[in-house]
C-alpha cells in the first residue's frame, strides 16, 4: 500500500464531515447565500497568497528537476486558475484574514522547517481533498440555474485531476525515500491540514459577516 493510501485511511472521518458541511451542500443546490460565498472567495484569495509561496518553496527544496518544474507549475497554475475564477464572482479582496485562514496559512508555512517530504504532505489536502470534494459536489449538484456552477465545474476539471495525480506521485515518491519517522510526520500533517480544510469551509459559513 502506498503512503497516500495509508494517509487517506486516517482522514475518512474528517472527509465525511466535510461532505456534509452546509457550505458545500447548499452550494451544490445553488441555495448558498451569495454574501457567504463572496466571503469565502475573499478569504481564499488571502490563503492563496501564502499557498503559492509554499508551493514555490517546496520546489526550491526538491532534488529531482522534473519535480521542481512540476511544483513551480503548480504555483503558477494556482494563481492563474484561482484568480481567474475569483474574478468572475468578486472584484475586491478582503483586507484581513480570519483566525481560521491565518491558522491554515501559518500551519503550512511552519512546515518549511521540516523535511521537504513533510512540507509536501501538508499541501496535499488542498489538491486531493479538494479534488475529491469537487467530484462529490458535481455528482450531487443541481447545475441548472446554479449560480456557482462555474466554480463547481472548475474543481472537477480533468486538468485539476491530472495535477492532483501528479502531486500524489511526487509525494509518494518522497515518502518511499523517507524514514519511518518522517512518514509518520507526513501522515500527521496530512491529517492536520485536512482538518483545516474542513475548518476553512465551515468558518466561511459561520463567519460570513466577519469584519474584514
Amino acid at each position: 500500500m502506498s503512503w497516500s493510501d495509508d494517509a487517506w485511511s486516517t482522514i475518512t472521518d474528517i472527509y465525511d464531515r466535510i461532505l456534509h458541511l452546509p457550505f458545500l451542500t447548499e452550494m451544490a443546490m445553488g441555495t448558498l447565500p451569495r454574501p457567504t460565498f463572496d466571503f469565502y472567495i475573499r478569504q481564499d484569495d488571502l490563503y492563496l497568497d501564502d499557498y503559492t509561496r509554499v508551493l514555490a518553496h517546496i520546489a526550491s527544496r526538491l532534488k529531482d528537476l522534473e519535480h521542481v518544474e512540476t511544483f513551480l507549475g503548480f504555483a503558477a497554475n494556482a494563481v492563474a486558475m484561482e484568480r481567474g475564477m475569483h474574478a468572475q464572482y468578486v472584484s475586491d479582496s478582503a483586507s484581513e484574514k480570519t483566525p481560521e485562514c491565518e491558522l491554515y496559512s501559518s500551519f503550512l508555512k511552519a512546515q518549511a522547517y521540516e523535511n521537504v517530504a513533510v512540507e509536501a504532505a501538508s499541501i496535499l489536502p488542498c489538491f486531493w481533498v479538494y479534488q475529491r470534494v469537487g467530484e462529490h459536489v458535481l455528482a450531487t449538484a443541481r447545475m441548472e440555474g446554479n449560480p456557482y456552477a462555474a466554480w463547481i465545474e472548475a474543481y472537477s476539471d480533468p486538468s485539476f485531476d491530472e495535477g492532483t495525480r501528479r502531486c500524489l506521485e511526487i509525494v509518494n515518491s518522497l515518502a518511499d525515500s523517507a524514514s519511518e519517522q518522517t512518514r509518520r510526520q507526513m501522515t500527521h500533517v496530512f491529517r492536520q491540514a485536512t482538518r483545516m480544510e474542513w475548518l476553512f469551509w465551515d468558518s466561511a459559513y459561520r463567519h460570513s459577516q466577519w469584519p474584514v
